[in-house]
């Protein structure tokens, strides 16, 4: 896990304002026009990367590794569930007043646990070594290509983005640690590794006060149909369910 300074780090937060995005290299806003069965339609939607994330369980510490770290769309979700800022909130409203508003709320409102993932945005690379590389980026491990195995795919957010999402699992040790992780700095990026033991796994999955992604809660359940079986079988693992 990272130093207690780094996750006190993750906390700062201040000069929170929300404003219209002009351009974005990883968003960008458009609306289809289309007619279905006779009748004219349109829809809105956000053209995007396609993405890659990790189910990285360590088979020394008998524990899962996810990462934690602070997701400004969860924190101003989280401003207008509360009535910090308007549910209709638009670029036209952002005064001054909204500015200080949304600063009442601290950085842990935003703070989600998710599986190390990353978008896929280098045409050179496989989506396996976009995820050997995020692994090593964000967790700090550094294991082969051939030892990912691929889980599933499936479109995520179909109402907004229809984008292609790619799962995949590994196992790693203490011995494939070779630093520290925490992401990329210049990318924006402040990560925290943190490690859930398999015996928790399902308080973990069902306790709703810990905010997760559902890519979370499905690779979850999918180890524990597909690998922790085996895993009991040959280590005598105790069950945890």
């Amino acid at each position: 896990m990272l130093p207690l300074g780094w996750r006190l780090l993750m906390e700062t937060l201040s000069e929170v304002e929300v404003g219209p995005c002009r351009d974005s290299q990883y968003l960008r806003p458009l609306r289809v026009h289309y007619t279905q069965n006779g009748t004219r339609k349109h829809w809105d939607f956000m053209k995007t990367h396609d993405s890659v994330s990790i189910l990285i369980f360590n088979s020394t510490r008998e524990s899962f590794i996810l990462v934690k770290q602070f997701r400004p769309a969860v924190y101003m979700c989280e401003c207008v569930r509360r009535g910090i800022l308007p549910a209709d909130i638009t670029t036209a409203d952002c005064s001054p007043q909204s500015r200080m508003a949304a600063e009442l709320l601290p950085a842990s409102a935003g703070v989600t646990y998710e599986l190390c993932a990353g978008i896929v945005d280098k045409p050179g690379l496989s989506l396996q070594e976009i995820a050997q590389e995020e692994i090593l980026e964000e967790c700090g491990y550094n294991v082969s290509v051939e030892n990912l195995q691929k889980i599933t795919s499936y479109r995520s957010a179909v109402g907004v983005t229809g984008s292609k999402h790619t799962m995949f699992y590994v196992e790693v040790s203490d011995d494939l640690h070779v630093g520290a992780g925490g992401g990329q700095e210049k990318e924006g990026e402040l990560i925290e590794v943190v490690y859930i033991p398999l015996k928790d796994w399902q308080t973990f999955v069902f306790d709703e006060c810990i905010p997760k992604t559902v890519g979370v809660n499905f690779a979850f359940m999918w180890f524990q149909s597909s690998i922790a079986p085996n895993l009991q079988a040959s280590k005598c693992l105790p069950s945890s369910s």
